[in-house]
């Protein structure tokens, strides 16, 4: 609503343009997501219309488009394949649930304030889902390609092993069909701008038009299919018919049983949703010096999902490709979804007859160019360059998911994402330091040329102190103490300490009694205000055998002679 009210009869013809580029390219992408979902083609288009209506009047990106996109469409079409049997292959209603179930969650998540809780999605783990979704869905696609078959989208290795057999059965003028509409996507996406170049036209490289190719294909070979009867005499499969009209407001079914079954799915599609939305509106914001509210963010998404439950439509989430042509294309405010939803209408009331000879080849083509740009192979090969856990991280992931599905292949990587944590600060970075210099700077001997004082070991602790590493700190510091014979005092530098649970407070107790039996006074610098409100309100400081300094530099200031 603020928008409107502060909205500029300037903007409007930027909107306009926008809005009817996005709507253009959309039509192709929805139904070839629709149907790689495993549901009618015209659940795409609706998927276009009140969750993008609800978005523009609810969400913080002035440019994300939300509707159908890839990750979800392969997310729904497993957890169709996994439950479809069991409720009568119902697809459409197991999606509304799904939609229901996903912008329920989504509002769950804002109410209780826990969306951080997508954090747990490190990018590694984004990562490797993203890849293996990639390679699930362009698997899935061989079916359309080959013309033999019928596809499973979840279920990519056996896909794979069931090749020579689409090869046997392979329709040579589906297989045609498919790659002369793969190569004329490639052309327009990477040389279509130099070809309008040398045609006379000054385009920049990011300009909408490169975005065009889905329009542009299908519609080339929507006509190669009338004019040569090829879903007749040649077996070319095509879309079929898509009823015109716009969607009844349907009722999702309420059957406990299924909600159970569903829930887990729905929960993965919400995580993956917003975590792919958000990170599409940030982008776009740091380009306008914007910021988007994550908050805000959860409602909107839920917002739109909750509608696409009631308009026959499946889960929906940003989508990275039309929200950049949006961008390109000069949108300035949500107004360019309103016309994008116009174009939507209008196709689905006048010229849906138009797509029922639309050749699956054509929308595998689509499908398979849109993926092959969110593939990231480098990743694993730069994090084993800089963080080997990461990369281990990425690799399992991406092979849980194709072996075992996303649901699985999320959850495998969140736990080993936090068994990495929980591993990595047990064994927490602890270093004696030594002044440099004459200056009030302290840093780890190892490294550096430092003073040190040969009756005080100065130790600086580089993590929390917690259960998981309380035993490893307190071993490393007798470890230190027993190795440098003459040290009488000690001190604790905690400048990297931000907090201390219960099992780390004990360890500081029976460290400080440990070190006074072997006569070494044990001293604190550099506390932070959390910890030190932990500190006092235990009877630690006064049990301590030595004192609370404010920095490292006034302890050994102070420290420097022997008592």
């Amino acid at each position: 609503m603020g928008v409107l009210k502060h909205y500029r009869q300037s903007d409007f013809s930027h909107d306009l343009i926008a809005g009817l580029v996005v709507g253009v390219i959309t039509i192709p992408q929805a139904i070839a997501y629709a149907i790689l979902a495993g549901l009618p083609a015209q659940a795409g288009l609706y998927a276009c219309l009140v969750p993008m209506l609800l978005y523009a009047a609810l969400g913080s990106s002035r440019h994300m488009v939300v509707g159908p996109v890839a990750v979800a469409a392969l997310m729904v079409a497993a957890a169709i394949g996994t439950y479809g049997p069991r409720y009568g292959d119902a697809h459409l209603a197991l999606s509304t649930v799904l939609c229901l179930q996903a912008g329920l969650f989504l509002w769950l998540l804002r109410l209780f304030q826990m969306g951080g809780l997508v954090n747990l999605l490190s990018h590694p783990v984004i990562i490797g889902f993203v890849n293996a979704a990639a390679v699930m869905i362009i698997v899935s696609q061989l079916s359309a390609f080959t013309g033999a078959g019928t596809g499973a989208a979840g279920d990519p290795l056996h896909q794979l092993l069931a090749l020579p057999d689409y090869l046997r059965e392979l329709s040579l003028p589906t297989f045609a069909m498919g790659v002369a509409c793969l190569a004329a996507l490639l052309i327009i996406q990477h040389r279509g701008i130099a070809l309008l170049r040398r045609l006379g036209l000054d385009l920049p490289d990011d300009h909408p038009v490169a975005r065009t190719g889905p329009i542009v294909v299908t519609l080339l070979a929507t006509i190669a299919v009338v004019a040569w009867n090829l879903d007749g005499g040649s077996g070319v499969a095509v879309v079929g018919f898509v009823p015109p009209g716009l969607p009844d407001l349907v009722l999702p079914p309420f059957q406990w049983r299924m909600w159970i079954d569903l829930a887990p799915s729905a929960a993965m599609i919400a995580v993956v949703a917003y975590v792919e939305s958000y990170s599409i509106g940030a982008s776009l914001a740091t380009r306008r010096n914007t910021r988007v509210n994550a908050h805000q963010e959860l409602i909107a998404l839920g917002a739109a999902n909750i509608g696409a439950a009631f308009t026959g439509a499946y889960p929906v989430a940003g989508s990275f490709s039309r929200s950049s042509v949006n961008f390109q294309a000069g949108a300035r405010t949500p107004v360019s979804s309103l016309v994008s939803a116009v174009v939507i209408v209008l196709t689905l009331l006048f010229f849906t007859p138009l797509f029922a000879r639309l050749p699956h080849a054509a929308l595998a083509a689509t499908i398979v160019v849109s993926v092959l740009g969110i593939i990231d192979i480098g990743a694993a090969r730069r994090h084993w360059r800089t963080h080997r856990p990461d990369s281990i991280t990425e690799l399992v992931t991406f092979g849980t998911v194709v072996g075992f599905g996303v649901e699985a292949g999320l959850l495998t990587g969140v736990a080993l994402s936090i068994a990495f944590f929980v591993r990595q600060s047990s064994r927490p970075h602890i270093a004696q330091v030594g002044r440099v210099g004459t200056t009030g700077q302290f840093r780890n001997i190892r490294r550096h040329e430092v003073e040190t004082l040969p009756h005080v070991a100065a130790i600086r602790i580089d993590e929390n102190i917690f259960f998981a590493n309380a035993n490893q700190v307190e071993n490393k510091l007798l470890k230190i103490v027993q190795r440098r014979p003459g040290t009488r005092e000690v001190l604790l530098v905690c400048s990297a300490v931000n907090r201390i649970d219960i099992s780390g407070l004990e360890m500081l107790h029976r460290i400080n009694r440990n070190f006074a039996a072997m006569g070494v006074r044990l001293h604190l610098s550099d506390v932070k205000g959390p910890v030190m409100d932990q500190l006092a309100a235990t009877d630690f400081v006064n049990e301590l055998t030595g004192r609370v300094f404010f920095s490292a530099d006034q302890a050994m200031r102070e420290l420097a002679t022997p008592d």
